[in-house]
């Protein structure tokens, strides 16, 4: 279960860099579209999770779902927004790539839990094969708003990768609430501070909303992106590690080179198909010792019953 709703998630944040490029490009309001984004997709989730009484609306009052949702929706998605005006989009996602190798670096200064050499290889290995599947299409233009638009995209990572561990400890301290409750409360503060931030920065423009290609990016947004995407990402932190379903940021570039070549018929070169390469080769090396369990733990409740008898009676 754990593999397929990894697999869900790297595909629906593979995608969701389509949908928010087809909302930015109908001129709806970056930072007014991701704040009605997550504002509505939290507000569903949570009234949905009250009304099966698995949670409380005094969850809303503690600090630590305003910290969350500081780190893995407002930090992240304004930095990103706001960067993609003056870096392309295969610079974002090489950026971006770095939350895995950030998250062990916190671990290890915040936590002071020392990584498993394998994983940093791991992290390496697959950010190497970022780079050489986007190579071919990166451009550079090495202006003032360039750099500064660099630098915003790893602050914003330094946020997300920031949220998700201190997420971690959320969900342990708050056992008795739904991974999915949590999520749905973050997302509520950092809808909320996005829509505040719009409202200083950005002029509206109804009509731009009610294009059709808005609309359908916003709704694919809300309920697959956030609703469902960022809740399976809350539930995989929740039952394994923050490393783990953070290496989404290796997979998605591959798969928006598969909808690339499926939809609008890009071509791929041979440094490209190495990048694929690597990039599975990395993920693997990372999450190796949660895929052994994995497996373990399958091969366990695979054993006939007969087997399992006299090992409970000793």
């Amino acid at each position: 279960m754990i593999i397929v709703n990894y697999l869900i998630v790297c595909l629906i944040f593979g995608t969701t860099f389509l949908a928010i490029k087809i909302g930015v490009d109908a001129s709806a309001p970056p930072f007014f579209s991701a704040g009605v984004r997550f504002f509505a997709a939290g507000l569903i989730l949570f009234l949905w999770m009250v009304w099966r009484k698995k949670a409380r609306w005094s969850i809303l009052l503690r600090k630590e779902m305003l910290l969350t949702g500081i780190g893995l929706t407002f930090g992240t998605f304004s930095t990103l927004y706001w960067a993609e005006q003056y870096v392309s989009s295969g610079i974002a996602a090489v950026l971006s790539a770095t939350g895995p190798m950030m998250i062990l670096v916190l671990q290890t200064i915040a936590l002071r839990k020392l990584p498993d050499k394998r994983a940093f290889v791991g992290c390496f290995i697959g950010f190497a094969g970022v780079i050489l599947l986007l190579l071919p299409s990166l451009t550079v233009s090495a202006s003032k708003w360039w750099v500064i638009g660099s630098i915003a995209i790893l602050v914003g990572e330094f946020c997300y990768c920031a949220g998700a561990l201190y997420s971690k400890g959320v969900i342990q301290r708050f056992r008795d609430t739904s991974p999915i409750a949590l999520n749905a409360a973050q997302m509520l503060y950092g809808g909320i501070l996005l829509l505040l931030l719009s409202v200083c920065t950005e002029p509206l423009n109804v009509s731009n909303m009610l294009a059709p290609k808005a609309i359908g990016s916003m709704l694919y947004l809300i309920v697959i992106g956030s609703m469902v995407g960022h809740s399976l990402f809350y539930w995989l932190v929740a039952k394994t590690n923050p490393v783990f379903p953070s290496t989404w940021l290796y997979i998605s570039p591959l798969i928006a080179l598969i909808v690339g070549v499926s939809f609008y018929n890009e071509t791929v070169t041979w440094v490209s198909q190495l990048g694929v390469v690597t990039i599975i080769t990395g993920t693997i090396i990372v999450n190796w010792d949660s895929l052994r369990q994995l497996l373990r733990k399958r091969d366990h409740r695979a054993e006939p019953d007969l087997l399992r008898k006299p090992e409970i009676q000793t």
